[in-house]
């Protein structure tokens, strides 16, 4: 890769950017020098990893780093047995303690397998982090707690200390006519008094030093020669106790010097994937998805340089139906933008970035990129600004190879314009030759011309509202543009005078060229414009299909409440019926154990003969299974008044039965779908016959309680049938006088046997039950005693 396209895409500006997200200086420095690779596998790995790393801040925030400095050169000398320094061990800790807590942040990284292979890495070694941690106050200071000794000899500096100033300030009041100032100072390592030289007889002691005046002399006093003595002595000691300290600490780093390394590596690397991961979220950047065809496809494309409240998104394709692309229109509308963009993104993407584009943007991986934008002119080397391109295009073509990518911006611009317009479509027709991709700019109209008939080549436009003389910055594949020189000129105030005679100047050809530009980009704009007020009318379709659906959704929910309501209701019927068959029952049970006369006799027979009217009344009255109608399809006819026997409702036939006999019938506000089967035909709409009860019958309890069984067979029912059914067969043990029975449920889903249980536990004439045992039908069974 040549410098100078990192400098023309502005690929530095990208790496200085990334780079301030990493904490290292390593990874920082790693990122300043990343280079694009162009093997195709090589970029798909890296972009997996900035994937992964992208996920895990999502997830967890960021990377928990710390500045931790390169440890080449001290774990080399402590290999060496060398000793380090306070300042590289606090930097051992502070990369221990990052290790420690990149493996507690990539705890459930499970999902992500190649960030997991690097921090598996790291190794924590807890003891050593926290001894350095603990004894190391800065960069020139051990804590007292680095070992017993060193405690014990800084205890005693202490004391000495305080007592040598008790001394020296009990002399400041005694000898004080004799001092240059009231103070204690130091010389050396050795307390002194500052003494006037003519007293220097008046204070016995050791000279140690003089101002440079010559009228003071610092002495320190024999009274305090033999501690400072002891002061210097417990100095050495300690100096050799913290050398000693320091050594044990390298001696400890050495041993595990090698898994530090790696430590160090694998931090190094997890800055730098993370830091890369950082700051494609910080653009909203996306992955793109990567192809071997060297077919692009960036959708909504926003140039990661530009302020992102102004800039505007950018769709291209390129290298599917077509592998040249010639973009043209005004100066300022956005053309070098977009060379820009596309080139900067193939630098991101083979350098393991993501793309601030929209999720599904695709991008190949180029075997070269090459790029010729800007003013290349020097005085310097005699270069015009055509010759300085030109020199740039030969080292372009010297070096194209298929799949490379090539950018040219103002294509043959710099000389007459025949001349440079010739020399670009040989330029470019080189370049297809090879197999490479190529975007270029140009104001030349035989580029646009040789963009309509040369094949695998394609023209596009930056589109410029001439009434207001803004560029939209929206790039139009397919639509050659227009230079609008003479639009913009006579906007600014050109003579119109002048503006004819120079389009007078055109060719006919030129003219009728650009004439049909302006009607491709006004019917271009009208097709916009329908295409708009097309989704306009898809989105407000896909409304009201939505608000349809809704109140679908809110009758079903309506229907499906009466439904409930109704059953509840019935529920509630033939708990009230039961309450007062309990009470019949019980009073005919007290009664035939008491028969002594006919009386008695003729006393049970009328209650039973109202326990069986009961029984029938509630065979009328309650509704939870309905017999099928036997209504015809050909005996409907709109608004029928008919009864819906499901929902023990009336309601009146809004629309014919179809050959499933499936009908529309409307109740109040709502209309329901329901079948033939379902309905019958009201006569006497006075008189509502209500749906029948499927039951076994309370109406013949008279006659079964002589022969009820001591079983009942539920297998096969649904739970409100056999909840009904056992209740009945209640009523007839009692009557029976059958004290206990067995209700055969199965197993199942155990929905049937929690339905019958519930049932059991409200009864009011259960004494107790319970599942089978062995030999009884084990839990398919329910044991049931009366009272």
């Amino acid at each position: 890769m040549n410098e100078k396209v990192f400098k023309s895409l502005e690929y530095n500006k990208i790496l200085d950017m990334a780079a301030s997200y990493a904490a290292t200086a390593d990874a920082k420095s790693k990122l300043l020098s990343l280079v694009p690779s162009f093997e195709f596998d090589e970029v798909k790995h890296l972009l997996e990893l900035t994937s992964q790393a992208m996920s895990m801040i999502a997830m967890h925030g960021n990377l928990p780093a710390a500045p931790v400095k390169n440890i080449t050169a001290a774990m080399k000398r402590c290999e060496m047995g060398g000793t380090l320094s306070l300042s590289e061990l606090i930097n051992i800790g502070v990369l221990l303690r990052m290790s420690r807590q990149i493996l507690k942040y990539m705890d459930d990284a499970e999902r992500f397998p190649l960030l997991t292979e690097i921090s598996g890495n790291i190794s924590i070694h807890r003891d050593l982090e926290r001894d350095i941690t603990d004894s190391i106050i800065n960069e020139e200071t051990l804590a007292d707690s680095a070992s017993p000794e060193l405690a014990a000899l800084r205890r005693q500096a202490g004391r000495l200390q305080a007592k040598i100033k008790d001394v020296l300030n009990g002399m400041l009041s005694s000898a004080a006519k004799y001092l240059q100032d009231p103070i204690i100072t130091m010389r050396g390592d050795r307390y002194v008094l500052p003494v006037k030289s003519e007293h220097k007889s008046s204070v016995p002691g050791i000279v140690h030093d003089s101002s440079s005046t010559g009228a003071t002399l610092f002495i320190e006093p024999a009274a305090a020669v033999e501690i400072n003595n002891k002061l210097r002595e417990l100095a050495v000691a300690e100096k050799r106790e913290i050398e000693r300290i320091i050594a044990e600490f390298s001696a400890r780093v050495g041993e595990v010097s090698g898994a530090l390394s790696e430590n160090y590596n694998a931090v190094i690397t997890l800055d730098t994937l993370f830091a890369k991961a950082a700051f494609g979220r910080s653009i909203r950047a996306n992955i793109p998805i990567l192809n071997e065809e060297k077919y692009l496809s960036i959708k909504s494309a926003r140039h990661p340089l530009i302020n992102a409240d102004s800039v505007v998104p950018v769709s291209i394709h390129l290298g599917k139906d077509f592998d040249t692309l010639v973009i043209t229109g005004p100066n300022t509308g956005g053309k070098t933008v977009t060379l820009k963009t596309v080139g900067l993104f193939a630098l991101m993407c083979q350098s393991g970035f993501a793309i601030p584009a929209e999720i599904g943007s695709c991008m190949p991986v180029y075997t070269c990129i090459f790029a010729d934008i800007g003013d290349e002119q020097s005085i310097e080397q005699s270069l015009s600004t055509f010759s300085a391109h030109m020199v740039n295009i030969v080292d372009i073509l010297n070096n194209i190879s298929p799949g490379a990518l090539a950018l040219f911006d103002e294509l043959g611009a710099g000389t007459d314009p025949d001349e440079g317009a010739a020399l670009a479509i040989e330029i470019l027709e080189y370049i297809k030759s090879m197999g490479a991709i190529t975007l270029a700019t140009t104001h030349y109209s035989e580029l646009k011309l040789y963009a309509v008939s040369a094949p695998r080549v394609e023209n596009a436009s930056c589109e410029f509202d001439v009434a207001t003389l803004k560029p939209t910055y929206r790039l139009l594949i397919g639509v050659p543009g227009k230079s609008n020189a003479f639009a913009i000129s006579k906007r600014l105030g050109l003579y119109d005078s002048i503006i004819e005679k120079a389009g007078a100047r055109m060719s006919s050809e030129s003219v009728r060229f650009e004439d049909i530009i302006t009607e491709l980009q006004t019917k271009r704009e009208e097709a916009r414009e329908a295409y708009e007020e097309a989704q306009e009318l898809k989105a407000q379709s896909a409304k009201l299909k939505s608000e349809l659906k809704n109140a679908s959704a809110e009758l079903e929910k309506k229907r499906q409440g009466i439904i409930d309501n109704a059953r509840r209701e019935a529920k509630e019927i033939i708990q009230s019926a039961n309450d007062k068959t309990d009470e019949l029952i019980k009073e005919i049970r007290r009664l035939s154990k008491e028969i002594t006369n006919a009386d008695s006799l003729e006393e049970m027979r009328k209650l039973r003969e109202q326990l069986r009217k009961k029984s029938n009344d509630n065979n009328v009255s309650l509704k939870n299974e309905y017999v099928k109608s036997k209504t015809r399809i050909e005996d409907i006819k709109l608004g029928m008044e008919v009864e819906i026997l499901s929902m023990q409702e009336t309601g009146t036939v809004a629309s014919l039965p179809n050959k499933s006999g499936d009908l529309q019938v409307q109740i109040g506000i709502m209309k329901t779908k329901v079948n033939v089967s379902e309905i019958k035909i009201i006569k006497d709409t006075s008189h509502k016959k209500m749906g029948q009860k499927i039951l076994s019958g309370r109406s013949g309890v008279a006659s079964k309680s002589m022969s009820i069984k001591t079983e009942l067979d539920l297998r096969g029912m649904y739970a409100y049938d056999a909840t009904v059914t056992v209740d009945k067969f209640i009523d007839d043990a009692v009557l029976s006088s059958l004290k206990t029975f067995s209700i055969i449920h199965g197993k199942g889903t155990g929905a049937l046997k929690k339905a019958v249980h519930d049932l059991l536990k409200q009864n009011k004439a259960v004494k107790s039950f319970r599942l089978g045992g062995l030999g009884e039908g084990d839990t398919g069974v329910t044991i049931v005693e009366l009272k």
